[in-house]
């Protein structure tokens, strides 16, 4: 084998040496070709003065040229060097053996990079000999005297110069990298090479040198050598002896050496006597140096550090330093809520389900049940050879074994290798909000945005962070708890997070669901500047609303990229540190939530106008802390777009009334076979859980308004950003009659006769296009004819009949 893959390896490399005869005809004439016009462009140079008028006559027998190849060499030199690009000439002939040797799969040249270089030079090296010879001569051609006198008209000779000199500089520093740091490490090494290696030959230490010195000493003045050589044998008797280098301990040698911190930043090296930052020990005649570097901090650091010493944090809660967030009494206490075991009801369950599948031969090796607060999850261990699929089919008929509603089976367990049949309980317990609020779960939580939801299986307090979701889409049929879910995910970000560090904006199409939360108007919600309500009804509103969180959105985006900070809680740290200037546009970011109600009410009346924004925000404004709580009880695939199910990765999921509203949900079955109040799904991307949501009633709910809405607040609630839509932009300002269209009154009883204010009416009966009827249309909305700009519908019509618009047109003219 090894044999015959070397052959192949060997035929394949000589067939890819092998050349096509074309390719080897044309590649050695470009090679020819550059040779003779080389030759021709140097004979060119050399007798262009006798040769200048023969140049025309290539074919005339009674003129004899002095050129190398005669008058095709004459033609080319004229051609290319006195009529175009002068030496330059020689690039193009350099092209063409490039050329040739590429046909000829000769990679010597690295073709666009020499393409590259050669057009730099046909361009710089025309102009350069231009303004050297100052046009005379053929070393610049036409071109670079052409250009050269249009270049000292306009910048001067001087200009002239310093562009030349400009541009073949910078290009010398692009081609070779020529930066300071650069040329400075390349002297390094030039100057390791050269005097590195003069010093490597020369001896390690002086002390060859000192026993030189010594010896001369001792031949001149042998007495004074010998005290000094008792002198250094009685020094030498104090200190003991340093060993062979090789040695890897130094035994009594050195003292021990121990580091500390000076400041918390430098670090100490102390021997048996401390130094600064350099220290100098002389240790055989080598001197050795310790330098220790120091940190230097910036300057916005200093600032920062400064003004935190001397004020102290920033304190985002300083404006309601006084505020106290709700007390659990608040909520209703609902008694006992442990689960009661009902072990006949246990018994009997799993003797049903054993025997069913019995029944279907279908073997159990074990069997085991979780006690949840409305679910009783039997996990299963078929025997070996079982087949899943023939266990996930029998759904219905457990369910008609067990006589129960919302039999759930889940095959297989995920992480686990069991079978789970989620079987309702007869009894069920209730999970109220106060259960789940006072548990050391939630109260000792340090999520950003902690949302607890309930209770699952195991009954165990399952909590989210809405922060990290980021933004959660929920569905439920009306009447299953989906309203009650949505007040749950409210009461626990009241009960955890500050009005300082949270706002709410609530869309309420239903007006009534969340109009509980208008009393902490000043204190949680925000809004629109010219809105009257925080909670948002009106469908126009809410398409303003969203625009204006999109601006709120791009201006919170701005504020991050000039701190370089990533996320809002970043950003957050870093402004309380105090390495913000305020001056400079930087303010505190409370997180944001937006709620949604009911969403499929939105896309009936604005379609497209709610959709585009809402997919915005969820695509984007994670990182800026504006999240998004979206709910809606039909969530059918018209409401739930594909854009909208993208960018929503956290879904929490009611009973629904069919399986094809719990795939469009969930993207799997399982919602429609929920129990009701409050049983849910909740999909996280990883994995789907069944929860028990927990109940907060609208009793609860009023209070903790109360008592939030009575204790000190902001001056006005959040105000969002203004926003005005194009059309309310075009159509602003006075009318002025003096400027009105010529068919402006046509138009006005069209539109009155019809009472229909749509503009593609008035193209079609004054036969406009669409820009001249557009404008007819804003003048009309600015005299009071027809109204403001409703979306898909057409405008409508301010006046009633014909009458009273001629006798509003007769005061128009006046």
């Amino acid at each position: 084998m090894e044999k015959n893959t070397k052959k192949t390896a060997e035929t394949t490399s000589e067939s890819n040496k092998i050349l096509s005869k074309p390719r080897i005809f044309f590649g050695i004439l470009f090679v020819i070709i550059s040779v003779v016009m080389t030759f021709s462009f140097l004979s060119y140079l050399l007798n262009w003065k006798s040769d200048q008028s023969r140049a025309g006559a290539m074919l005339d027998k009674t003129t004899q040229s002095s050129n190398l190849f005669g008058g095709v060499g004459d033609w080319l030199g004229n051609i290319f060097i006195f009529e175009s690009i002068g030496i330059a000439a020689f690039v193009v002939a350099f092209l063409c053996f490039v050329l040739g040797t590429l046909i000829l799969k000769k990679n010597y040249f690295k073709p666009w990079k020499t393409l590259g270089h050669s057009l730099f030079f046909i361009c710089w090296l025309p102009i350069f000999m231009g303004a050297i010879t100052n046009g005379e001569g053929v070393l610049g051609g036409v071109y670079g005297f052409q250009i050269m006198d249009f270049l000292k008209l306009v910048i001067g000779t001087a200009g002239l110069w310093l562009a030349i000199v400009s541009s073949i500089a910078l290009y010398f520093i692009l081609e070779f990298n020529l930066r300071a740091s650069n040329v400075k490490s390349k002297l390094n090494e030039l100057n390791e090479n050269t005097l590195g290696k003069v010093k490597s030959m020369m001896p390690n230490s002086s002390e060859n040198f000192e026993a030189d010195d010594e010896l001369e000493a001792e031949e001149k003045n042998p007495e004074e050598s010998e005290d000094e050589s008792t002198r250094k044998a009685a020094f030498a008797e104090d200190f003991e002896t340093i060993k062979t280098p090789n040695q890897t301990s130094f035994e009594g040698s050195l003292e021990k050496i121990t580091v500390s911190e000076v400041g918390g930043n430098a670090v100490n090296l102390s021997p048996s006597t401390p130094f600064k930052s350099e220290t100098e020990t002389k240790t055989d005649g080598i001197d050795f140096k310790v330098e220790v570097a120091q940190t230097i901090d910036d300057d916005i650091d200093d600032k920062s550090k400064e003004l935190v010493e001397k004020h102290g944090l920033y304190d985002h809660k300083l404006d309601l330093a006084n505020f106290q967030m709700p007390p659990i009494d608040l909520l209703k206490d609902y008694g006992n809520e442990e689960i009661s075991i009902n072990k006949d009801e246990l018994e009997e369950n799993k003797n049903k389900i054993v025997g069913l599948l019995k029944n279907f031969n279908v073997g159990i090796a074990e069997i085991k049940a979780t006690i949840g607060p409305t679910v009783t999850l039997y996990e299963i261990v078929p025997e070996a050879g079982i087949r899943v699929a023939s266990i996930k089919k029998l759904q219905d008929d457990i369910a008609l074994n067990l006589s129960a509603l919302g039999i759930r089976i889940i095959a297989p367990m995920p992480g686990k290798g069991t079978i789970g049949i989620e079987v309702p309980r007869k009894n069920p317990s209730m999970v109220s909000m106060r259960s789940v609020i006072a548990s050391q779960k939630f109260q000792n939580s340090d999520m950003d945005l902690p949302v607890v939801f309930g209770k699952t299986i195991s009954n165990e307090i399952f909590m989210a962070d809405l922060a990290k979701m980021p933004h959660l889409l929920m569905a439920g049929a009306t009447g299953q708890g989906k309203s009650v879910g949505i007040n749950a995910i409210l009461t626990s970000l009241l009960y955890k997070k500050h009005p300082s560090e949270l706002k709410f904006v609530m869309v309420d199409p239903k007006k009534v669901e969340l109009s509980l939360y208008s009393k902490i108007e000043r204190h949680y919600l925000a809004k629109l500047p010219d809105g009257d309500d925080a909670i948002i009804t009106d469908t126009h509103k809410v398409i303003n609303t969203l625009n204006s969180l999109c601006v709120e959105m791009d201006t919170r985006y701005d504020l991050l990229k000039n701190a370089f900070c990533k996320n809002l809680k970043e950003y957050n740290k870093k402004f309380s540190e105090r390495k913000l200037n305020p001056e400079n546009g930087h303010r505190f970011l409370p997180y944001i939530v937006l709620v949604v109600d009911e969403f499929a009410d939105l896309i009936m009346t604005a379609g497209k106008e709610v959709e585009l924004p809402i997919a915005r925000l969820a695509q984007l404004a994670r990182a800026v802390g504006i999240h998004l709580i979206v709910a809606t009880q039909r969530p059918s695939v018209n409401v739930i777009t594909g854009m909208i199910k993208a960018n929503f990765p956290a879904r929490a999921a009611f009973r629904v009334i069919s399986n094809v509203d719990s795939r469009t949900i969930l993207d799997a079955t399982g919602a429609d076979q929920l129990i009701g109040k409050g049983d849910m799904l909740y999909f996280n991307g990883n994995e789907i859980l069944r929860l028990q949501c927990a109940f907060v009633d609208t009793p609860e709910v009023e209070k903790i308004a109360e008592f939030i809405g009575e204790q000190k607040g902001y001056a006005t609630a959040f105000m969002l950003p203004e926003y005005s839509s194009e059309e309310t932009a075009s159509s602003a300002g006075t009318f002025d009659p003096n400027e009105k269209d010529a068919l402006f009154e046509d138009a006005a009883r069209i539109i009155v006769s019809t009472q229909q204010g749509s503009t593609s009416m008035l193209q079609r009966q004054l036969k406009l296009g669409y820009n001249r009827a557009g404008r007819i249309m804003d003048q009309l909305e600015a005299s009071g004819i027809v109204g403001g700009f409703n979306g898909a519908k057409a405008r409508e019509v301010l006046i009633s009949d014909l009458n009273s618009l001629e006798q509003f047109l007769e005061e128009l003219r006046k």
